[in-house]
């Protein structure tokens, strides 16, 4: 299953709001923000940083990178021949038919090819015109990388400078993003249900639609993704013993401020991602100290449709829980 470790591109959510200081914010902030004629941030370019930068962010190191930077994806793809159309048409191709013929054989081989995961079309041509008309973010390291790769006239198709990633990391990069694009959705309908009914609206929401959620995009997917705790508000999300002991060890991490890295279990041809789910000032409105954060309204409700309620006393930047995604690893 090579090809379904590597080059995540465009997983829906896939990259929104991480957990741990770099992700509990959501996706990382991006300098020279293209704006469209309306002075809104261009569509493809929000696609493309919410949705592809899982695999291909800019910032990443050489040595966690999983896949090229979406720079080296544009000039192997655009040169002064190749009009907008074709390029949008190449781009769609590539999404839907990963396996066909690719002008990056370099990455191709050091990466795998990219695993087919269903894209809109119409959500690829943006990405794709927001490629071909804007300059992208790069690392830092790229530009001299390039130069040195494609001296002297040297083919694109000759680029090959990419380390081939460990298999934790892949499979660590693959959980991440699948529990990215399930906390990202959740968290889009929470703050829609906030701002229009305020935090009990959020409660209501909570109760009814949040494991449906979830468990769409663990269908779509085809992974088990699960949010657990050692202090549940539903009684379906409390951790099984070796959760519990993951809990623990990153409550931990961040206690003393450790970098925290996911856990990757490797069991009888699956693997299993694990990763902490930590507290924010808006966590705090409903998992606060009762009667300082959580008002005595909220409370009611809260002991009204979770009779058994303990997630309930934190404070901010504590673990409330983890993500748990298990899916098949490579046989």
């Amino acid at each position: 299953m090579k090809k379904e470790l590597v080059l995540l591109v465009c997983i829906a959510m896939l990259a929104g709001c991480k957990d741990v200081q770099k992700s509990e914010t959501g996706p990382p902030d991006r300098e020279a923000v293209a704006e469209a004629p309306s002075g809104k941030v261009h569509p493809g370019k929000r696609i493309m940083e919410l949705e592809c930068y899982s695999c291909h962010d800019p910032k990443a190191s050489m040595a966690k990178r999983i896949a090229p930077p979406m720079e080296a994806i544009k000039r192997h793809y655009i040169d002064s021949g190749v009009t907008k159309e074709e390029f949008t048409e190449d781009l769609i191709r590539w999404v839907n038919d990963p396996e066909t013929e690719t002008k990056m054989p370099g990455a191709h081989k050091k990466f795998g090819p990219m695993p087919y995961i269903p894209n809109p079309d119409d959500a690829v041509a943006q990405i794709a015109d927001y490629i071909y008309d804007n300059e992208l973010e790069r690392p830092e390291w790229y530009e001299a990388h390039f130069q040195k790769a494609h001296r002297k006239g040297a083919a694109m198709r000759e680029c090959n400078c990419f380390e081939y990633p460990e298999p934790e990391a892949q499979y660590s990069a693959i959980g991440l993003a699948y529990a990215n694009e399930a906390k990202s959705l959740l968290g889009k309908h929470l703050k829609q249900a906030i701002q229009e009914k305020g935090t009990i609206g959020a409660l209501r929401f909570c109760n009814v639609q949040a494991t449906r959620i979830t468990d769409s995009i663990s269908l779509m997917r085809n992974a088990i993704i699960k949010r657990v705790s050692d202090k549940t508000r539903n009684p379906d999300n409390q951790a099984n013993a070796m959760e519990l002991q993951h809990i623990a060890a990153f409550k931990e991490m961040v206690t003393s401020k450790k970098n925290v890295e996911p856990i990757v279990q490797f069991q009888n041809g699956e693997v299993t991602v694990y990763y902490p789910i930590t507290t924010n000032a808006l966590c705090l409105q409903c998992h606060g100290t009762p009667e300082r954060q959580v008002l005595g309204e909220t409370l009611s409700v809260i002991n009204t449709l979770y009779p058994e309620d303990k997630a309930i006393g934190y404070g901010e930047n504590e673990v409330r829980g983890i993500w748990s995604i298990n899916f098949e690893s490579e046989k």
